[in-house]
């Protein structure tokens, strides 16, 4: 990451999570370049390592192993991690346009986003075909047939389509492991029928005639049923057609052909092939916007006619992050020329391989096992990283950054001794530019608000409400400005739902790191845009607020809400009764979670989850607990658990009893305390442990240190009468509160100083 007293003077944005990113992510990690920003743009925070995925799909590796960790990665990097899909390039305003959320800017861009399987061009496999790529959605299809033939007797045929490499290897691993599995059940494996269909009068076309030879003695001997000069020209529910006569039955089509570039490319004004791929130079630079690079499948050299092939991909890193470098800093770029012979090393799914390398060909266990270990040492790069070069001097391979005048002496205000009071306030032209294209919601009950120039904003308060008001700011926890300002507006929002009330109105308190004024427009932009779709959203108008500098980017609101003004309408933390049930909406976690994210110690997909738990607003939940007749709410936040239940059981003069094998937990969570991850408020909320009747008892348990957790936008924690309890668990979770769960009971007050009893 970039250190406070080192603005962003340049921003690369890497497009995809390919082969060749993660090296050029590696070597940023390993060498950093003062002044230049990484954002990897990923849909999914895994990518899959394609020379292991035939493993995994055969059962002989699990999901982790042939997955890189994107999101740990760009931490180790420094990189920004914007879990998002690709829409378009805006090559002249240099944006990458993005699915719900703003475009993000870029100085220099990378593509390596891999090859689309083009299953438009056959009517019906869009819609029956199960495409091979992307793979993280292939694996959901892929692990919904694992369960289908578990749960079907009988006959399950299975067609593939494509009879290269990637089709032979993949029929003969997925025929594999779905043989293990009946074995496994005690069932009859020939069940299963496989198809492997190929327009191409041989398989393996581009291979010797030795390495097709074993292919087709191993698929026939495997009893997979081989159809070559055999063009499927259309796929309806359960078959396909061959030709213009002979239909297949088969429960499950999957689609191995060739694949081209993804169908937004083709609006963007980039220079493609036939077949939709970037046409680059040898410099892997866009052969018509020398700001764009394109690397793996997704690039299509002029000068070398590549084959498809991740080896090639792997290849690229290297040159790549070498010419991203040289053009931040506009220096001569150097040429990347590919091998001509490749060694490929095909599996039979059965931990036997094939070496083919042009003429040669050779196959053993041997070669799975030599396959295994190469593959194995690949991914120990992205798995096993090493402590990260701080401070790297400028060298050659990190040259100095040129900047126009103007950036210059931004670049040196940034650093330089910054004023205090209203001189460390945002310029008004870069705050009108951020701000100026964000829509507020509008109310009838605002009479001044963001757009006005009046120094403060004027709301009308409606007869039979009275006001709720409340105020949160945090520093920044992760590095998706956006996001960022999603989870900090949802949280603000959180106080007032858990009193019962409507929000009006949202002040903002902005803090941002000096630097280069395009990129405080920018980062401001991303995130109050995420913030105003939040508030949006409740109703919740942006009214005004106040942006300054600091030495890290941190977000905060005050939010003006309204409540009818009638003392039964106000949710009190004080207001249990003994008899009632302990209800909480949302699971706990993020305190730890985000704490070893920071290490990069947290997998990908527990931080996007743990996100998306995050930015769910309690609006909804309030309101149904209320429908229910909740005696007491609160929303859950950095006292975590066992901070808040105190909060509320001391005023309502009670004693609780929590269930620990009850608690929603994140994915994650239980493992990262485990490992001694724990946020740094987590030793403050740990005095209150006195609270607890037993703790004594419990302090060894997997889930106690949770209790203590601090929790950011957490869920409401309420009682609810116990006649009332499962109709609001029912609706909670109808309502999209899918870890909704009953954690305990309220108790009558006790002799015992401590209110808070464990059980398991």
């Amino acid at each position: 990451m970039q250190s406070a007293n080192q603005p962003v003077l340049r921003d690369i944005v890497l497009l995809g999570g390919g082969h060749s990113h993660v090296g050029v992510l590696r070597n940023f990690a390993m060498q950093p370049q003062p002044g230049v920003r990484l954002t990897l743009i990923c849909s999914d925070p895994h990518t899959p390592y394609s020379g292991m995925l035939p493993g995994y799909i055969a059962g002989h590796y699990d999901y982790d192993e042939v997955h890189i960790d994107l999101s740990r990665l760009a931490v180790f990097a420094g990189a920004r991690f914007i879990a998002a899909e690709a829409t378009g390039i805006d090559l002249a305003a240099r944006k990458v346009l993005l699915r719900g959320r703003p475009p993000i800017a870029y100085d220099r861009l990378s593509i390596n986003i891999g090859s689309t399987p083009q299953v438009s061009q056959v009517p019906g496999a869009a819609e029956y075909a199960v495409p091979v790529k992307p793979i993280y959605q292939f694996n959901q299809r892929w692990l919904a047939l694992l369960e289908r033939v578990r749960r079907h007797s009988g006959r399950t045929t299975v067609a593939v389509v494509g009879g290269g490499a990637g089709g032979v290897e993949l029929t003969l691993a997925m025929q594999f492991r779905l043989r293990n599995e009946l074995r496994a059940l005690d069932r009859d494996p020939d069940e299963l029928q496989f198809h492997l269909f190929t327009s191409d009068d041989e398989i393996l076309p581009t291979h010797n005639p030795g390495v097709r030879r074993r292919f087709a003695e191993v698929l026939r001997a495997r009893q997979v049923k081989v159809h070559c000069g055999a063009p499927v020209s259309e796929v309806a529910a359960g078959r396909l057609l061959v030709g213009s006569s002979a239909w297949t039955e088969a429960d499950e089509i999957i689609w191995v052909t060739r694949a081209g570039g993804a169908h937004w490319l083709r609006s963007t004004g980039l220079a493609l092939d036939d077949e939709g791929f970037i046409r680059v130079n040898d410099n892997l630079q866009s052969v018509n916007d020398p700001l764009v690079f394109a690397a793996g499948d997704i690039a299509a050299m002029d000068n070398h006619p590549l084959e498809k092939a991740g080896v090639f991909a792997v290849r690229m890193a290297k040159p790549l992050t070498e010419n991203l470098r040289r053009s931040v800093a506009d220096l001569p770029l150097i040429a990347y020329t590919p091998q001509r012979r490749w060694l490929a090393l095909i599996s039979t799914g059965d931990q036997y391989a094939v070496a083919s390398r042009g003429a040669l060909g050779f196959a053993g266990a041997w070669v799975w096992q030599w396959k295994d270990w190469i593959d194995r040492r690949f991914m120990r790069r992205f798995s096993e990283l090493p402590p990260m070069t701080q401070g790297a001097a400028s060298t050659p391979s990190s040259p100095q950054l040129p900047l126009t005048s103007e950036e210059s002496l931004q670049a040196i205000s940034a650093v330089a001794m910054r004023c205090g009071g209203c001189g460390a306030k945002v310029g008004a032209s870069v705050l009108a530019r951020a701000l100026g294209n964000l829509t507020p919601i509008d109310r009838d009950d605002v009479l001044i608000g963001l757009h006005a120039p009046d120094d403060a904003a004027v709301m009308r308060v409606p007869a039979g409400k009275a006001i709720v008001q409340s105020v949160d700011f945090f520093r920044a926890f992760i590095d998706d400005p956006y996001m960022f300002g999603k989870v900090a507006a949802n949280h603000a929002l959180g106080d007032i739902f858990a009193m019962g009330g409507d929000a009006q109105s949202a002040t903002a308190i902005v803090t941002v790191p000096p630097g280069l004024e395009s990129k405080i427009e920018e980062t401001l932009f991303q995130m109050m845009s995420g913030a105003v779709e939040v508030l949006n959203d409740a109703g919740c108008a942006l009214v005004g607020g106040h942006t300054g500098e600091g030495s890290e980017l941190a977000l905060g609101f005050a939010i003006n809400g309204l409540i009818d003004d009638r003392p039964e309408a106000i949710l009190h933390k004080g207001g249990m009764r003994p008899g009632n049930v302990l209800i909480l909406t949302k699971p706990i976690g993020t305190g730890t979670l985000f704490a070893a994210h920071m290490r990069g110690a947290a997998r990908g997909r527990w931080i996007q989850a743990a996100l998306q738990s995050m930015v769910q607003s309690n609006r909804l939940a309030a309101r149904c607990l209320q429908r229910h007749g909740a005696t007491a709410c609160t929303d859950l936040t950095g006292f975590g658990l066992l901070g808040h239940l105190i909060e509320m059981t001391r005023p309502s003069i009670v004693d609780a009893e929590i269930t620990l094998s009850a608690l929603p937990l994140l994915d994650g969570a239980e493992e990262c305390v485990a490992a001694g991850i724990v946020s740094s408020l987590q030793p403050a909320n740990v005095r209150l442990r006195r609270a607890l009747r037993n703790q004594e008892a419990f302090v060894n348990h997997p889930r106690y240190a949770l209790l203590f957790d601090p929790q950011t936008a957490g869920g409401l924690l309420a009682s609810v009468p116990s006649e009332n309890v499962d109709a609001c668990v029912t609706e909670l979770r109808s309502l999209g509160y899918s870890h909704t769960a009953i954690i305990g009971r309220i108790l009558p007050e006790g002799d015992a100083l401590a209110p808070v009893t464990l059980v398991d």
